[in-house]
């Protein structure tokens, strides 16, 4: 049997189950739902993370994996770049490849699931002119935190405490000269407590396209910068959750593909059967619907084959929503770090040390810097 299915997904392929996603892909938050919208902006995230393939000579062409000066190590590795609806954590769009393409170039692959209704949250990785050029070419504003090597002049500053400024392209272009784009520069001191007592205080930079500052206060871009972790939560549900850490099984690299897409089309339909239940709901907040409890439903009514053919009406709480809504989260946001132990060296060595070994609860404080601006030195 097991020879029939993998002759059956060589003879399938990629290419339906990638269209299937592309299909099923696309925000599912009703306009103005709590969670997913600021100010009559859809909040979307961008993050990248990897996926550890196996390690056979059939996929180590194209998906190579990491060497030192002697020795190759670890599992190669599938890199991803995802695009995300916070709130619901949708997948707007992923991109993926071999780890020796960058985020940024499979971010680009993404910008076509941007328009003028939302605004796009990511880290100081997609810190790069052209790239927030591009985004801001969609008619979508950006909110990111500033890379470290910025140094902006306070050209204009706000009633807030923000400031305009602009940033340049690093490299001249013949008949455009150099690239400028106009942002607004939010600058604070970020203290967070965990429960058990530790304390870290360090200074961030946020930059955003957002440049009226009446209209989108300081103090509520900093809260809403942390929504950007809704796409962590999206990485974990798919590696953790849905593959419960195992390696991707698929041995060739057309294999490889089918999978993942496989993959992210089960999740986007998880969390469509969500978005089905929170529009039945009214007042139910996506954030409180448990993937484990989605996917473990779902598992069940497959393998029970339960109310295929259902005698009553059909509605949108069927068999999955209601062990989802017997198993809903708690109330209210859960503010957590995560733990983190280093197990390679890493070029962000100023990191090193910050993580707790386990997940706490925090609390987060800021405090706004009103003038001067920070000294690059002391950037976290």
């Amino acid at each position: 049997m097991c020879v029939f299915l993998v002759a059956a997904r060589c003879r399938l392929g990629s290419a339906p189950l990638r269209r299937l996603f592309e299909i099923l892909a696309g925000p599912v938050a009703t306009r103005g739902q709590g969670g997913s919208f600021w100010r009559g902006l859809r909040v979307v995230a961008v993050d990248g993370t990897t996926l550890s393939i196996p390690d056979e000579e059939a996929v180590t062409w194209c998906f190579p994996k990491h060497a030192g000066p002697v020795l190759e190590f670890g599992y190669p590795l599938l890199r991803m770049v995802a695009l995300v609806e916070c709130g619901t954590r949708a997948l707007l769009g992923a991109a993926f490849g071999p780890d020796t393409i960058g985020e940024l170039g499979y971010a680009r692959r993404l910008l076509d699931h941007l328009d003028a209704s939302m605004v796009l949250l990511a880290d100081a990785y997609y810190d790069a002119f052209d790239f927030l050029e591009a985004v801001t070419g969609t008619g979508a504003s950006f909110l990111l935190r500033s890379t470290r090597k910025r140094r902006p002049t306070v050209r204009r500053p706000l009633p807030d405490g923000s400031y305009l400024t602009a940033v340049c392209a690093g490299k001249y272009k013949a008949g455009r000269g150099y690239g400028r784009l106009e942002v607004r520069i939010v600058e604070a001191w970020m203290t967070v407590t965990l429960a058990d007592g530790t304390r870290r205080t360090e200074l961030w930079r946020l930059m955003t396209s957002l440049l009226d500052a009446e209209r989108y206060p300081a103090h509520e871009l900093i809260t809403l910068y942390h929504r950007r972790w809704q796409a962590e939560t999206c990485y974990f549900s798919l590696k953790s959750t849905i593959l419960d850490g195992r390696v991707v099984r698929s041995r060739t690299v057309p294999g490889i593909e089918q999978e993942v897409y496989a993959l992210l089309t089960a999740y986007q339909a998880l969390v469509r059967v969500a978005g089905d239940l929170v529009t039945a709901q009214p007042g139910l907040s996506a954030e409180r619907v448990s993937m484990t409890v989605l996917l473990n439903a779902a598992a069940d009514q497959i393998v029970a084959a339960r109310g295929i053919a259902p005698t009553n009406p059909v509605t949108l709480v069927g068999a999955i929503g209601r062990a989802v809504l017997a198993g809903l989260l708690p109330k209210g946001p859960r503010q957590r770090l995560k733990a983190r132990v280093r197990k390679r060296n890493s070029k962000y060595t100023f990191t090193a040390g910050k993580h707790p070994r386990t997940a706490q609860p925090y609390a987060l404080h800021f405090e706004m810097i009103k003038e001067g601006g920070l000294d690059n030195t002391n950037l976290g």
